[in-house]
């Protein structure tokens, strides 16, 4: 999109907003869009070129096993020659023991809210029975027994991710869960202990996924892989998707999208909108509000707020506000219609009756109602997982929880068979509309 699409002007009335509207000129300020000119598609979460690079490298590490995995992970820098590509339960430990008390706290209080809303989440469905004719049918919830939980360690670490996808794994009832992330931190460790883990692969990128989906050494062969990352961990996780290894989802640059009214605070919406847009060049910041007026104001916001922030962070948001947008709707109720259409990852309502126009919203990875329910306060540990559907994706998925790792399997028994021969009879007289003839003499053998 050309710089001719971005507006930063306003109408000449001298309200508090318009006046600082006029100022939103400036690095880092949101282009404004019409509905049409929005992206049909906002990211596509799997890059050819990575794809490709990715697919060497699982299949190197298929092949070649261990000694590829060494000479793989030592070439991409995340270990040294020689140098282990594991932690054992007992390092993870000394990293905590090693933290101030402080640190250990907030690992530890994170940990315990996510493990208390996961476990919400498990008891909210269950085994059960019903009766069929001539017998009982039903269905068990188990968790997998193998879990990979994988952590960024790229721009900044995030022992916040380990702790949202082992925690869970965890609170499902996962009887293993293993950690991976690249040249981890004590704080990484730390939290993989607290998270009981029980070990972490020191080891990122396509490397990873694909020790994780194949076992090497002491890594045991997962049935899932979850958890974000870049480009390249995106990829290799749709190759092991395709050859056995359940993954969560392919995740692409955070995206977070905002409707506000003119009750909104602009400050707040600008530090939101900055927030997610220092994750990553790629991430996607979109303000969608009912007031031009507002538009402008928090435009101005996200260029005072921007000059006064920390680099590298200020040129990664800087840059992630290229690839973000603001709509102004004529209504609330288009407002729900636009940010429906992108289904973003994460969703802030900052409007009169907040709860009442987010129960409208139908597609969102994670919904924020209010001012105070800040996005950030999902992404460390309110409860809720901060592991969610990027790239319109939200419109048919939804985020990391307890349910990412349990399998529903039904089962049935007839214990009357003279009660079961209307179902019998409709089976032979089906499958023989289907034109399935071996189908149809199954069910005659069970005719009484």
């Amino acid at each position: 999109f050309s710089d001719s699409q971005a507006a930063t002007s306003c109408s000449s009335s001298s309200s508090p907003q318009e006046s600082m509207a006029k100022g939103a000129k400036g690095a880092g300020a949101l282009r404004t869009l019409s509905v049409e000119e929005i992206p049909s598609d906002c990211s596509e979460p799997v890059d050819a070129k990575a794809l490709e690079q990715a697919r060497a490298i699982v299949e190197g590490i298929r092949k070649g096993g261990e000694d590829a995995l060494k000479a793989t992970a030592t070439k991409f820098g995340d270990i040294k020659e020689g140098e282990a590509y594991t932690c054992t339960p007992a390092e993870l430990k000394a990293a905590f023991d090693g933290l101030p008390k402080d640190h250990q706290g907030v690992l530890t209080r994170v940990a315990e809210r996510i493990s208390k809303f996961a476990a919400a989440q498990r008891a909210s469905i269950s085994d059960m029975t019903t009766d069929i004719p001539g017998g009982q049918a039903g269905q068990t919830v188990s968790p997998v027994e193998t879990a990979g939980c994988y952590a960024p360690g790229g721009r900044y670490p995030l022992p916040s991710s380990v702790l949202m996808t082992a925690c869970t794994a965890r609170a499902a009832g996962v009887k293993q869960v293993w950690v991976a992330s690249p040249h981890p931190d004590q704080v990484t460790m730390a939290a993989a202990h607290v998270a009981k883990a029980d070990g972490m692969l020191r080891v990122g990128g396509a490397q990873a996924v694909a020790t994780l989906s194949q076992g090497i050494g002491p890594v045991p062969k997962c049935d899932i892989i979850v958890g974000p990352g870049n480009q390249w961990v995106t990829a290799a996780k749709s190759l092991v998707s395709q050859s056995g290894t359940a993954i969560d989802m392919l995740a692409g640059p955070s995206e977070v999208l905002v409707i506000a009214d003119d009750t909104a605070d602009p400050a707040t919406v600008a530090s939101d909108l900055l927030a997610q847009a220092e994750h990553d060049v790629e991430a996607r910041p979109i303000l969608v509000s009912t007031s031009k007026d507002l538009v402008g104001a928090v435009n101005a916001e996200v260029v005072k707020q921007l000059a006064d922030m920390p680099s590298p962070n200020r040129e990664t948001a800087t840059e992630a506000c290229k690839k973000g947008f603001a709509v102004v709707a004529s209504s609330v109720e288009d407002a729900v219609g636009v940010s429906d259409r992108i289904a973003p990852e994460h969703l802030e309502i900052m409007t009169k009756d907040a709860m009442e126009v987010g129960m409208k919203c139908k597609h969102y990875g994670g919904l924020f109602v209010g001012r105070y329910a800040a996005e950030v306060l999902g992404d460390y540990g309110v409860g809720p997982n901060h592991v969610l559907p990027t790239a319109g994706t939200a419109r048919y998925t939804g985020g990391l929880s307890v349910h990412t790792f349990l399998r529903i399997r039904t089962w049935m028994r007839i214990d009357k068979a003279e009660d079961s021969q209307g179902v019998v009879r409709d089976s032979v007289a089906l499958a023989r509309l289907e034109g399935l003839e071996g189908h149809a003499r199954a069910a005659e053998k069970r005719l009484c």
